[in-house]
């Protein structure tokens, strides 16, 4: 789908955004080795949290579903998955497949864990290593999926080179899991089974991300995001963005099923340049293409280090978001594990670029054309679906111009 995206004013109003996608996705498979009904609301709809749906309905759950933000899991119990006839199909979910691996490591039987082209170039031994590790078979086609599983028990204790998002951590906390961190090193405690999740899922802060950065850059604009998520390992883009000058006041703080949550308002402000290195790069990883565009309007020379990572997400993003950028004008140099962008406080010129079938790269496209002097024709507009499938209409509701 072909959409252009004329320049815009300011962003005017308040929004609500859908759940956090990674919370969702955790909370359908915890939900199905978890010992009765389980209950989430505020599930978000994507095609990403339809696949985890998908996939525990393939190992034999009941889940019921009316299309709403409510969603009901039946479960099976902590060793009660089926082995199902046929592969695993995650599509193009990659955090589903790596969160189902450990758990299909603790059932019995073989599992094949399948994707479509994009996640089967993503490296799988990451995960695949770590789980034999702990005594379960695992096999992956040259590093990649198809990945098989030939599993039975085990408990673990994990460190970690640098702090990363801890959903999984404060999930179990809620159902009573014995979960301790010491610094970098996070144990778990075995349990024989694992009560009914019943967990209230706040706003997606990588879904806000966008909304954000429009109203910092488009004079004018007052922008009010209601019950956002903003636990400090997934909040690193409001720290970078406040770092260079953006104006954004976080208030009426409360904890929602063991998360941090806020509401935010933000106005528009100039930025300066900044620097991110890897220690701050797994708190925003999925907000880096916007740094880059934040980084183009702002005064001063941006260096991103430390995120190859970008390398293997949906699409090589530092090539994507590099040649994407460029094309409409701005000074972006990639790097190895990163990109330069000389910023100018002034709009880019605009033009045409695609999301390369990347959500991310859709939003950038969708953000940047309303900052651009001559607006932008994204080519694959529609991927914005894999996370966000009402991105545009909710875009279109607070944008003047």
């Amino acid at each position: 789908m072909k959409l252009t995206i004329e320049p815009a004013a300011s962003i005017e109003g308040a929004i609500a955004v859908p759940g956090v996608k990674g919370i969702s996705q955790r909370a359908v498979l915890l939900g199905a080795i978890a010992d009765g009904e389980s209950r989430i609301d505020g599930f978000g709809r994507s095609a990403d949290t339809e696949t985890a749906l998908s996939v525990v309905r393939q190992l034999g759950v009941k889940v019921d579903d009316d299309g709403s933000e409510t969603v009901r899991v039946r479960g099976v119990g902590l060793r009660g998955l089926r082995t199902p006839e046929e592969p695993l199909d995650f599509g193009n979910a990659g955090t589903v497949l790596r969160l189902a691996a450990g758990i299909l490591a603790g059932q019995e039987g073989r599992f094949e864990l399948v994707g479509d082209e994009s996640l089967s170039s993503r490296p799988q031994e990451r995960i695949a290593e770590p789980l034999r590790q702990m005594g379960a078979r695992v096999e992956t086609t040259d590093g990649h999926a198809p990945v098989v599983i030939v599993a039975d028990g085990g408990a673990t204790r994990v460190v970690e080179p640098n702090l990363t998002r801890d959903h999984t951590e404060r999930l179990l906390r809620e159902l009573g899991v014995s979960v301790r961190r010491r610094g970098a090193e996070i144990s778990v405690s075995p349990v024989d089974s694992l009560p009914p999740v019943d967990v209230r899922i706040a706003g997606d802060i990588s879904s806000a991300a966008p909304f954000i950065l429009a109203a910092t850059l488009l004079s004018g604009s007052e922008l009010l995001v209601q019950g956002v998520n903003v636990n400090p390992l997934r909040a690193g883009f409001l720290d970078v963005l406040e770092r260079m000058g953006a104006n954004i006041a976080v208030f009426n703080r409360r904890t929602e099923s063991g998360e941090p949550v806020a509401d935010l308002e933000v106005r528009s402000a100039p930025l300066t340049a900044t620097q991110i290195d890897a220690g701050e790069v797994p708190r925003l990883i999925d907000e880096l293409p916007l740094v880059a565009l934040a980084a183009a309007l702002a005064r001063g020379e941006t260096v991103v280090r430390g995120a190859a990572e970008l390398r293997v997400k949906e699409t090589d993003r530092i090539e994507t978001v590099t040649t994407s950028l460029k094309a409409l004008g701005v000074r972006i140099a990639p790097g190895d594990d990163g990109f330069r962008v000389r910023g100018v406080p002034s709009r880019p010129r605009g033009g045409g670029m695609g999301s390369f079938g990347d959500h991310r790269l859709a939003m950038l496209g969708a953000v940047a054309g309303l900052v651009s002097r001559e607006g932008v024709r994204l080519e694959g507009a529609e991927a914005v679906a894999i996370s966000f499938p009402g991105f545009f209409d909710l875009l279109e509701s607070v944008t003047q111009r």
